[in-house]
């Protein structure tokens, strides 16, 4: 440890002082609740619970306060506290055909068995600040009356698929990997690499799926479907002999139809790309269906064109924002004596410049 550190201890707890007086901010405002964060700033709280692998909507509203609004900071306080947790088995998967659903949009077809539901989104509203909402507050909107909701609502791909015209979906082989309890091998499977993306950084998916929409990956996508509701988390019991219904979480899944011209050996047919997510998180689970496809391209026989999305360890390697952030922070924390070693051969090297100038 470096003497300044030991030395500064006195500093360091005065800075964590100052740190929940900033956090706290003027106490003539009211303080906000960790219920108020998990009700009415639920994307941000969605992307905690994503990011931090942990699906906890009050860890993580209690996350967001603590870290005063920074979500990294957050994330990695939930993925540190997950670690904390004991570990009892592996749910069963959970059958998004039987989702409870909140919002369901094609850009495929226009009638789908199960209908469209726009459910909540900004897709069409005006992108214009709304003053009452600081002048007058939000009043309690009317309830809406639910519709029925069938048993179960079959998947666009679905339709696609009876004619043969999209690619059968990948089918992984044996239980899948656990990058939350062993590191990131690479070469990774497809199941690794979604899990990976799932809990990647919004922000980074977000511009590499925008970069293979502008050429750099060769993928032309549609929105086969998004769906946004609560699924049934079954775990099986040993004991009964049979599953139980465990609980319910909240989950986006996102199917894209991408172009494919066929090879030697497939016809022309559509490609897949994928994405599941916690909570309503559309714009990741939209990325990473797009950055999933991406990285296919070697089971597609596709070539590889350089395309930064293609790149698996470029991708695997980056899209992690704790680790990002862990690599990146530790440079602001004292350096002294590699700095004075640097320093030593910098100057070094000019005195040996000026001396061999001096002896021409």
């Amino acid at each position: 440890m470096y003497v300044a550190v030991k030395g500064g201890e006195r500093a360091i707890e005065n800075a964590h002082a100052w740190l929940a007086e900033a956090r706290r901010g003027d106490p003539a405002v009211p303080e906000l609740s960790v219920d108020q964060i998990r009700e009415q700033l639920t994307l941000a709280v969605n992307r905690v619970m994503a990011e931090g692998s942990l699906f906890d909507p009050d860890l993580a509203a209690l996350a967001i306060k603590q870290a005063r609004g920074d979500l990294i900071e957050a994330i990695f306080l939930i993925r540190a506290y997950r670690t904390t947790l004991p570990r009892f088995g592996a749910s069963l998967p959970v059958d998004t055909t039987r989702m409870e659903i909140a919002r369901r949009v094609s850009a495929t077809f226009k009638d789908l068995p199960g209908g469209q539901v726009l459910g909540p989104t900004f897709d069409y509203t005006h992108r214009l600040l709304d003053f009452a909402l600081a002048a007058e507050g939000e009043a309690p909107p009317a309830a809406p009356q639910a519709e029925a909701q069938p048993d179960a609502v079959p998947h666009v791909m679905g339709l696609l698929d009876k004619d043969g015209l999209i690619e059968p979906a990948p089918m992984g082989t044996g239980d899948p990997a656990d990058l939350t309890r062993a590191p990131l091998e690479l070469p990774a499977d497809r199941a690794l690499r979604l899990q990976a993306l799932t809990r990647g950084d919004e922000g980074f998916l977000l511009s590499l799926a925008y970069s293979t929409q502008r050429g750099y990956g060769r993928t032309h996508a549609f929105v086969g479907e998004l769906r946004i509701g609560r699924v049934a988390v079954e775990f099986d019991l040993a004991e009964l002999g049979f599953a139980v219904e465990i609980g319910a979480i909240e989950v986006t899944e996102c199917e894209t139809v991408n172009q494919f011209k066929g090879s030697a050996s497939e016809p022309a047919q559509f490609t897949r790309g994928y994405g599941l997510v916690f909570g309503q998180s559309e714009r990741k689970a939209l990325a990473v269906s797009l950055v999933d496809r991406s990285l296919r391209w070697k089971d597609l026989g596709e070539d590889f064109v350089g395309a930064p999305a293609q790149d698996e360890e470029f991708v695997l390697a980056h899209a992690d924002n704790v680790q990002a952030t862990g690599f990146l922070e530790h440079i602001k924390l004292p350096h002294y004596v590699d700095f004075q070693a640097e320093l030593e051969l910098i100057r070094r090297l000019r005195s040996e410049a000026m001396q061999g100038r001096a002896a021409e």
